[in-house]
């Protein structure tokens, strides 16, 4: 393990309040930024856990906001294992394979080798978010999506996927474009969880810093630890030290305040999502209940502030509402890809991934599970529009839908809303009869692609009718 700077705790708090660890920071005015239109900067991480979550049980959710036509598939791979000595090449650079790979499914943008989001066999779950700090970053290094994918095919637990990014942070760095269509590297957040705990992590070029939840949080696109810090990298204080962004004492060290840039992005490009995660947390789930669900957590990744589930275009782009956590703001980010998964650590129990191919305000959650196979057509999918795809066919329902969001989008909601309450009574109905064995999660996995695929085609021809 590196050497690191460990918060003594004594003199800190080992748990931070749900409330205080999501407040936001005062920045500079939000004001958005004509001169960079090709800086992607978005994406949303929530994790429930102890009293946030309705059942004590860890959930874990993540809308990946990228280009709006950067199609966006699954990616399914099973464990395997791996010839002593290899090598294994990542987006950039290469780096030593390891004895043995997990399977996973994760979402990943077709030209990527890593993924924006994920879930591994074990139950890790892991999302990354571009962030800005006073670092340079490097031309080349490793991705934010390559060390989530590494994590998920490294780890067991999520104790070891923080390890494994920690120590490829530290040996490679960070670096390389994030982008298809343009050179812009980037900084990382991650957000990391499994049954037994969730972890924060914020990277400035090789230095970090830990928080750990054991009430839950989110992440967005800005630092958010401060001096709540768990753990810091070796040579983290020092660093800011010498920069001259930090002249205090150690205990006092708050890593945001120190490593935050506010110049490159305005904060209003997250401030507002961080703040609905966050506020969710504190919340009551549906029927009153203490805490939040699955279902809660769909709504959540559907959330336009005043809009609920529906987007409603309008606020103007200097407005913290024009970035929603269902992002519709191209070119800063459109979600094309969301993931809900509850990490129970049953072992009788699947693990269920619940995936939304594009905004999933305008199509339903699908389950999927990690151990079955996937459809062929969630995993299929590149540049050019491709009817055998499914999240280029949920593009092109989007694509109806925003020709008229005001008059489309209640309606696709509310269709939506339906079907997706009859696929999950239809999952809990398979469950409950016990003996779901990974062929009939396959099938069922199948049939539910094959019914939505029929519901897209019927909504779509309703508005195109309309």
């Amino acid at each position: 393990m590196p050497n690191t700077y460990r918060r003594n705790r004594s003199t800190a708090s080992a748990s931070v309040p749900v409330d205080d660890a999501c407040r936001e920071r005062p920045g500079t005015p939000s004001l958005f930024v004509d001169a960079a239109p090709l800086r992607r900067v978005s994406c949303d991480s929530v994790v429930a856990r102890g009293e946030s979550s309705e059942h004590g049980t860890t959930i874990f959710a993540k809308n990946s906001d990228r280009p709006a036509q950067e199609c966006h598939p699954l990616l399914q791979l099973a464990a395997a294992d791996h010839q002593a000595g290899s090598r294994l090449r990542c987006q950039y650079v290469e780096i030593e394979q390891v004895a043995h790979t997990n399977a996973f499914i994760g979402a990943s943008p077709y030209w990527l080798w890593g993924l924006e989001h994920g879930l591994n066999e074990y139950g890790v779950a892991i999302g990354n978010h571009t962030i800005f700090t006073k670092d340079p970053v490097a031309d080349t290094g490793l991705l934010g999506m390559d060390l989530v994918r590494l994590g998920l095919e490294r780890a067991v637990s999520a104790r070891g996927a923080l390890q494994v990014i920690i120590d490829l942070i530290e040996r490679y760095g960070q670096g390389g474009s994030g982008a298809a269509d343009t050179h812009w590297p980037y900084h990382n957040s991650f957000l990391i969880a499994d049954a037994s705990e969730a972890l924060l992590l914020e990277a400035s070029a090789k230095h970090w810093a830990l928080r750990e939840l054991p009430n839950g949080g989110s992440a967005s696109n800005h630092t958010t630890i401060g001096s709540d810090w768990d753990r810091l990298s070796d040579g983290c204080i020092a660093h800011a030290r010498e920069m001259g962004w930090f002249d205090g004492a150690d205990e006092d060290f708050d890593f945001a305040a120190a490593y935050r840039d506010y110049d490159t992005i305005p904060p209003v490009i997250s401030s507002g999502r961080y703040a609905a995660t966050c506020a969710a947390l504190g919340r009551n789930g549906s029927g009153g209940s203490t805490g939040l669900g699955v279902e809660d957590f769909k709504r959540l990744m559907r959330d336009h502030y005043d809009g609920g589930e529906v987007y409603l275009p309008g606020p103007a782009p200097d407005d913290e509402k024009y970035f929603s956590v269902c992002m519709h703001a191209d070119p800063v980010g459109t979600t094309t890809a969301s993931m809900v998964v509850e990490l129970h650590g049953d072992p009788g129990r699947p693990l269920i991934y619940w995936a939304a191919l594009g905004n999933p305000c305008v199509g339903p959650y699908l389950p999927v599970f990690a151990d079955a196979e996937l459809p062929a057509a969630l995993c299929k999918g590149s540049a050019e529009p491709d009817p055998a795809s499914a999240w280029w066919s949920f593009k092109e329902l989007l694509d109806a839908v925003s020709e008229d969001f005001a008059v489309h989008g209640p309606v696709v909601r509310a269709f939506w809303r339906d079907f997706e309450a009859g696929l999950s009574s239809d999952l809990e109905d398979l469950l409950a009869a016990g003996g779901l064995g990974t062929t009939a999660r396959a099938r069922f996995a199948a049939q539910s692609w094959e019914r939505t695929e029929r519901a897209r085609a019927e909504i779509l021809a309703r508005i195109k009718q309309s």
